[in-house]
């Protein structure tokens, strides 16, 4: 098994002494002064906020940031604090990203947003929820559930917090699960057009997701340390839980195996192909084993037999139940209901002092979706207490393994 830590050619690292000695500007970082709000009286940028370190610190201070820390990246059945959870995963992409993007020359305060940012509209109990969600939404009003467009919807409607344009479109844009050998950004003009891109992911689902292209190189950046941040960690993940015996099942690949290496060995391709360009690009061969070691993620991890059976045989069914019965309150305008007390009147509490003219969230908005943000802000436990406080004779529970407790999972070894 390779441990190899590749490292930039002595070409490319003495031209970026160089350039910095020089002072160099990357002609195609996107500038703080391009910054673009639906209201551009508001959060004027000044020498110690910038531009881009305000969305940073509108996402830190958001409410709905503090539940990453109980949202399930992989694996959800698991009391060990060793197992990744959402909020390790966004600070992952941040690192990574920024650690590319600063030596490319770009502006990693907008990385930095884009990164903490992307995952805030994910479901509790990972890609299943979503999954779960989207079933569901799909089969009430025909529109699709993404967790990159509810991201979007938290921060520009549920939380008017004036986020910027170019945040934004990062975060819709960001889907890790659709990789690319080189992203070069698409235009994005104004807000109308972003308007009508998150209108088609709903109207049009997959189908329009998979076009999305972020508008700024420092979104490309995001996109692809997505994708970065989660290949090998999930494989250390997937060892803790035992689901994979070491990292012996997967293929020696020059890229790596391991999450270190894994880490180091793309971020070094990425500078080497994509320094002083108008694109974000991987060398063929990376790319290559980029795409063939996520099929090896999804064979050995995220398809695994066991995982997905818990997802589908109790949390699918709990999804359903809760779903009908917040709708029924929803449109009932219960304002007894739990959707009222701990979801319409908490994001009123914490919005009246931000700005836009934005009506109060209310029973008057589209009862799925209403239904549709509650489940989507949960974290898991928050969720399986409503369950149980919603439905107390249910036969659906979970168990959770625990730190001493041996996995009864399948070891996949060669």
């Amino acid at each position: 098994m390779s441990l190899k830590y590749t490292h930039l050619s002595d070409e490319l690292q003495k031209q970026i002494v160089s350039d910095r000695k020089n002072h160099w500007i990357n002609p195609y970082r996107f500038s703080d002064r391009q910054i673009m709000r639906r209201d551009p009286s508001h959060d004027v940028p000044n020498i110690w906020r910038p531009a881009f370190v305000r969305d940073t610190e509108k996402i830190l201070h958001l409410p709905l940031y503090n539940r990453y820390t109980d949202k399930t990246q992989v694996f959800s059945f698991y009391k060990n604090d060793d197992i990744s959870r959402r909020a390790l995963h966004v600070q992952l992409v941040s690192r990574i990203a920024r650690n590319i993007g600063k030596v490319l020359g770009l502006n990693v305060d907008l990385i930095e947003a884009i990164a903490l940012g992307h995952d805030i509209g994910h479901t509790p109990f990972g890609h299943a929820g979503e999954r779960f969600l989207n079933e569901l939404l799909h089969s009430e009003t025909g529109r699709y559930f993404n967790h990159n467009v509810q991201s979007v919807r938290v921060f520009d409607k549920m939380f008017p917090v004036n986020m910027s344009l170019q945040t934004l479109d990062g975060i819709l844009c960001h889907n890790g699960e659709f990789e690319k050998q080189e992203f070069k950004p698409r235009s994005l003009n104004n807000f109308d057009e972003f308007d009508k891109t998150v209108e088609a992911c709903y109207t049009d689902g997959q189908k329009a997701i998979k076009q999305l292209v972020p508008s700024t190189l420092e979104g490309c950046v995001v996109r692809i340390c997505d994708i970065i941040a989660y290949l090998g960690k999930d494989r250390q993940d997937a060892q803790t839980a035992q689901i994979i015996n070491g990292v012996s099942v997967f293929s020696d690949m020059d890229i790596g195996t391991q999450n270190a290496a894994i880490i180091n060995n793309l971020t070094v391709d990425i500078i080497e192909n994509s320094y002083g360009k108008n694109c974000i690009a991987l060398s063929e061969k990376a790319f290559n084993q980029l795409s063939q070691a996520k099929k090896e993620n999804f064979k050995y991890i995220y398809n695994d037999e066991k995982v997905n059976g818990e997802y589908n045989e109790i949390i699918r069914p709990m999804f359903y139940d809760m779903y009908y019965k917040l709708l029924d309150d929803a449109k009932k305008q219960n304002k007894n209901s739990v959707i009222y007390r701990q979801h319409i009147k908490f994001i009123n509490s914490r919005t009246k002092y931000y700005s836009g003219d934005r009506p109060g969230y209310s029973f008057s908005d589209e009862p799925n979706q209403l239904v549709v943000d509650f489940i989507a802000s949960m974290t898991d436990d928050y969720f399986m207490d409503l369950y149980s406080h919603m439905f107390p004779n249910s036969k659906y529970s979970i168990e959770y393994k625990s730190y001493f407790q041996e996995c009864k999972n399948q070891i996949y070894q060669k």
